[in-house]
This record gives C-alpha cells, structure tokens and sequence, in this order.
C-alpha cells in the first residue's frame, strides 16, 4: 500500500539505509533489500541521490541542479519535488 506524502521544498531529506546502489554506464540502479524491489534512478536521478547522501534542503538539491542543467527553476522543482515524493513513499530516502 503507498501512501500519500506530501514533500515541500523546505524539507530536508536524506538518502534511507538498506539500499545497493550500483552504476550501470550513465545511471544508477538500486536493489531495496527491504522493499525486495529494484529501480532505475536515471541519470539525474542518480545525481540528486549522491547529493542526498548526507541531509540536504530539497532548496539546495534544486539550486545545483538548475546550475547544472539547463532547466527553468519552476520545472526543476516540480520534478524533483514529484522524485522525491516518489522514493519517500517507497521508503528508499527519509525527511527530517
């Protein structure tokens, strides 16, 4: 059963224990040893999961990537806000 989270910009969120973590060539892949589950993070999303390896503001997760990426600020932060939703309700990253 998911659950419905809701995640703001001003949370800070942090990369969850019990997850193997793998480069395949540009992305990363993930094994939840306890979800039993793999998923494909992409390539972005494989950078906001190296970036979230200690406690970060989702603020700062979009600040780097708009600096990386060519990317208007409004659709980073709905794509990352709209990820990060998705790994919080598989229980693969915690807020704080």
């Amino acid at each position: 059963m998911v659950i419905n989270t809701i995640i703001s910009l001003k949370d800070i969120v942090v990369q969850g224990e019990g997850n193997i973590v793998s480069d395949m060539g540009e992305e990363k892949v993930m094994l939840s040893v306890k979800n039993g589950k793999y998923y494909n993070l992409g390539e972005v999303g494989g950078e906001i999961w190296d970036l979230i390896k200690s406690p970060t503001s989702i603020t700062k997760l979009v600040d780097t990537l708009t600096a990386s990426y060519e990317v208007e600020e409004p659709a980073c932060q709905k794509q990352v806000l709209s990820f990060l939703e998705h790994l919080l309700n598989e229980g693969l990253i915690e807020r704080q």
